[in-house]
């Protein structure tokens, strides 16, 4: 039963939907006072009372319902401070729960609300020929969260790897490769090869300021279809995609498009011409620009006093091929919050155009993430690899397993689940707009709130599953608060991934996840399970354990994070 809905349906405020009243309702702090609890302050000013009258108002119709009082769903309804206050019937609760999740095993805490609406995603978007770091961790990792999310939501999610294959990069790295690289160094080093060509330059255009105008010349070569310069190109591409897919594939990342900057390049100038006819184009100091000023914004810049187009005209170009391609419910660009100018920017200029799908267009802002050694800098050459990242957690996984348990079968299987999981859980607990400072110690810690401490609650439900068996016939028996505490934890997940979505945020699955393992592991330690005082009490515990362990399955699944069958 949706309790939380069955509440709703009972309680009427003139002026508030069944809706409205449904997302109001929460769980109180102390839960001394109840199972489920409505504030009144936000009515206050409607109904023109105070919270406290409002409150008691509600109690007491309630409490004369008759309906509710014969089916026992409600076992007692309070007026305290504001609040109403609603104890339910725990045994019809935990029976409710339990079921739900034993039925519907890895759909638990998925819907159909998104059935027939399509949400875009632009994620990881990564830079063609230059290293695949640890500042790329966040966007890579959120959008796929948030891809599984919306997916498990129902929604027809659409993810976009934005390339950026587009500027006077390539033109540096032709430059480079032309006089200082060869063919088997490149295909043998991939990206690391490519980017110590990248660094090089721009060391040496310090002294050799040409060397940009050389560029410069050659990047318009491949604008022009020169097919030296295009071949060069698409081998740049070819090799950092194929270097790239291996860390997607360990983080189980997936894209439905990789249409990057230069599949937009020939999608400009309808869009210059648009805003050139809708006199929203100026000029300023020889460009092209949209005056924001009104908005409290710099000018949108759209062309450069040369004529060169900027992010701001293909990202453009991009929102409205995405809106005629996929006909977005939501349009999210998971984008660090470096560029929040930019995207009010770009959303503006199109709302300016007359386009009133852009207030579906989202900006997913997140915080940096760096390592304990400090920033990093591609051109300088100070870059830390996220494949490298990932492997040292790995191996550290690997020898703590081994020191913990060095008779465990298939280590190396356990130590890759556990050391890509603390990557990822790294940058996923803490809410995304927060900066990251990623320690290895930190997330591999087995006792802290992680991925690891996690994944180590469900070998330790396993376990007693593999032991005690799962039970599919249980009775209620006279329960314990750590029951009743962790049973409402469960119930919990439905709207923990709904709110996951509606805020973009996947750090309340992942703090979920946690808290659900704290609530497990005080019912393990304080309540029997396998030598539990009757078979009735031992069966219920198993079925409440076999559902923790689905539960935090299922949450782990949606942060694309494996769980090991034992540790």
């Amino acid at each position: 039963m949706d309790y939380k809905k069955y509440i709703a349906e009972k309680l009427n405020v003139e002026g508030v939907t069944k809706e409205e009243l449904y997302d109001l309702i929460a769980l109180p702090p102390n839960t001394e006072m109840g199972d489920y609890a409505l504030p009144c302050f936000k009515f206050a000013k409607l109904m023109r009372k105070s919270p406290v009258a409002i409150a008691e108002e509600l109690k007491n119709g309630i409490m004369s319902d008759e309906v509710i009082m014969s089916d026992r769903v409600l076992s007692e309804v309070s007026a305290v401070n504001g609040y109403v206050n609603f104890k339910i019937n725990k045994g019809d609760f935990v029976r409710a729960t339990l079921d739900k999740i034993l039925k519907d095993k890895e759909n638990f805490g998925s819907s159909t609300e998104g059935n027939g609406k399509t949400v875009c995603i632009d994620y990881s978007s990564i830079n063609i020929a230059k290293p695949f770091h640890i500042g790329h961790l966040s966007t890579t990792v959120l959008g796929g969260a948030l891809y599984r999310i919306f997916n498990y939501l129902g929604y027809k999610a659409v993810g976009i790897n934005h390339l950026g294959d587009y500027g006077t990069q390539f033109g540096k790295l032709i430059s480079a490769y032309k006089r200082w690289g060869d063919k088997e160094t490149i295909e043998k080093g991939g990206i690391r090869a490519l980017n110590e060509l990248y660094v090089r330059f721009h060391q040496e255009a310090e002294e050799h300021p040409e060397y940009d105008d050389e560029a410069r010349a050659y990047f318009k070569k491949i604008e022009q279809g020169d097919e030296e310069c295009q071949e060069l190109f698409h081998w740049f591409k070819e090799l950092t995609l194929k270097d790239v897919q291996k860390v997607y594939d360990m983080l189980d990342i997936h894209f439905d498009s990789y249409a990057g900057e230069s599949f937009f390049s020939d999608k400009m100038q309808p869009v210059v011409d648009e805003l050139r006819a809708k006199n929203l184009l100026i000029e300023s100091r020889g460009a092209q620009v949209v005056d924001l000023e009104e908005y409290g914004m710099t000018p949108c810049i759209i062309l450069k006093s040369d004529g060169s187009s900027l992010y701001a005209t293909r990202d453009m170009a991009a929102a409205m091929y995405r809106k005629e391609t996929y006909d977005f419910y939501k349009c999210l660009y998971v984008v660090a919050y470096q560029q929040n100018l930019h995207f009010k920017q770009f959303f503006k200029v199109l709302e300016m155009m007359g386009k009133e799908w852009s207030k579906d267009l989202v900006h997913v802002a997140y915080g940096m993430v760096s390592l304990e050694e400090g920033t990093m800098s591609t051109r300088k050459g100070n870059v830390v690899f996220l494949e490298d990242v990932i492997a040292k957690c790995i191996e550290k996984a690997y020898k703590i397993i081994d020191d913990k348990n060095p008779n465990l079968e298939n280590k190396e299987d356990v130590a890759q689940k556990v050391g890509v999981g603390a990557v990822i859980f790294g940058a996923l607990y803490n809410n995304k707009i927060k900066d990251i400072v990623f320690s290895y110690d930190k997330v591999l810690n087995f006792d802290g709130e992680t991925s690891v401490y996690v994944q180590y609650t469900c070998a330790r439900a396993n376990s007693v599953l593999q032991k005690g068996g799962v039970a599919t016939e249980f009775e209620i028996p006279e329960l314990t608060v750590e029951e009743i505490e962790l049973v409402k934890a469960l119930a919990t997940f439905p709207d923990t991934v709904k709110a996951a979505a509606e805020k973009y945020e996947p750090s309340c699955v992942a703090r979920f996840a946690v808290d659900v393992a704290q609530k497990f592991n005080k019912f393990y330690f304080d309540c029997k399970i396998l030598a539990a005082e009757d078979e009735k009490t031992k069966n219920f515990r198993l079925a409440l354990t076999n559902a923790t362990l689905q539960t935090l399955k299922n949450a782990f699944a949606l942060l694309g994070i494996g769980i090991p069958d034992k540790m």
